[in-house]
């Protein structure tokens, strides 16, 4: 995958710790008169991003500049193949450097998005130095003494967790899948409760990495072109194909992915009760998640108000257009730090005003991963 554009462009920020959420109020952002003024700053905290030459690692770089986020020093890391590299980053050149043990001395913030098994034996070493990691892996995520943190939603999780204090600690990402719905799941669960979700989600090629689009787009070339397709990342045609997701499957016949949404959305409300269920199948996008979701409330909540709560909440946009059929698209949210929620409905099949449908759309490597982490980073500035 190419470097993306480093430009900076207007986008919310999280100000002034972890109550100072972002209300964006549409998907063409805006310039806030709060916002963390910088880049490269002498009083800025030390950052370094683990895994920077993957499709994360690079969006990492790209979120960190349009959201000018303040640093006095920043490296580099990666594995030992790639180290040595050149990498141009506002207007700097940076050596990617390889990624060891004494790779975090002096370090303040380090953005992990490397694999679970980089983070689960750097991560814990990177924290007893003093840093502060937030991985974007699966490795800690269901560890009950690491905070699992989507900053719109339960901010309160990392608030022991301060920048600064000599003390390093772990946050984890939850899963791209899980961000996206509870960015719009959440609002509508603070009002009415959520007792039952039901999840199916229809995921874009960056879930799996820079490889997977650039197979996808390989492949698509091949098919048109009357050629058998090349078949590296998944073991079947993607292109002009959808597959339930590549994760492993379970005894229970869930895969991870599906379970992971189980866990996490648990993990995240802090409700154990909650009844979560999920479908997910990879579709032929390639970088934006797509999800259905089907509530059942403890309280009644019509169609309107839950609208109004979506257009108040932060981080959330409506495309809601029935009359011109006119609802989220994966196309419309790429790139955007926004999730965009449409088809918000009336479940028929439950009694009176105690079921929704709404359909979700959010950018996987921006929401979903990258800017996510780089909100929690903001967070302990």
């Amino acid at each position: 995958m190419n470097t993306p554009a480093l430009s900076v462009r207007h986008n919310h920020f999280l100000h002034g710790g972890a109550t100072a959420i972002p209300r964006p109020r549409s998907i063409a952002t805006s310039t806030s008169p709060f916002r963390v003024r910088m880049s490269l700053q002498e009083n800025g905290p030390s950052v370094a991003v683990v895994g920077v030459t993957g499709a994360v690692g690079q969006e990492f770089l790209s979120v960190l500049s349009d959201r000018e986020f303040p640093y006095r020093s920043l490296k580099l890391l990666a594995s030992k193949r790639s180290a040595g590299k050149s990498m141009k980053f506002e207007d700097r050149l940076y050596t990617v450097e390889e990624l060891t043990e004494d790779s975090f001395e002096g370090i303040d913030i380090a953005l992990f998005s490397a694999g679970g098994s980089i983070s689960k034996k750097f991560g814990p070493l990177a924290a007893q130095k003093g840093t502060i990691v937030v991985d974007n892996s699966s490795a800690f995520r269901m560890d009950e003494n690491v905070p699992l943190v989507i900053p719109e939603v339960n901010p309160e999780a990392m608030a022991h967790v301060k920048l600064g204090s000599g003390k390093g600690a772990l946050i984890a990402n939850p899963n791209c899948s899980t961000i996206i719905c509870l960015m719009a799941v959440t609002p509508l669960h603070r009002r009415a409760k959520v007792k039952r979700m039901v999840v199916s989600t229809y995921q874009a090629a960056s879930g799996a990495g820079a490889a997977a689009m650039e197979e996808l787009v390989q492949q698509t070339r091949e098919v048109l072109e009357g050629k058998e397709p090349t078949c590296n990342i998944f073991n079947q045609q993607y292109a002009f194909n959808l597959f339930s997701h590549n994760a492993p499957v379970q005894p229970n016949g869930y895969n991870e992915e599906e379970m992971k949404l189980v866990k996490e959305t648990r993990k995240i409300w802090n409700d154990m009760d909650v009844k979560v269920t999920a479908t997910c199948i990879r579709v032929p996008v390639m970088r934006a998640h797509a999800e259905s979701v089907n509530l059942q409330f403890e309280k009644p909540l019509d169609e309107d108000t839950a609208r109004d709560i979506l257009k108040n909440a932060p981080g959330i946009i409506i495309i809601d257009d029935r009359a011109s059929n006119r609802f989220p698209t994966p196309l419309e949210v790429s790139n955007k730090d926004d999730v965009a929620v449409g088809r918000v409905r009336r479940d028929v099949s439950q009694d009176g005003d105690y079921g929704l449908d709404i359909f979700v759309c959010g950018d996987q490597i921006r929401k979903g991963a990258a800017l996510n982490a780089v909100q929690i980073a903001e967070m302990l500035l």
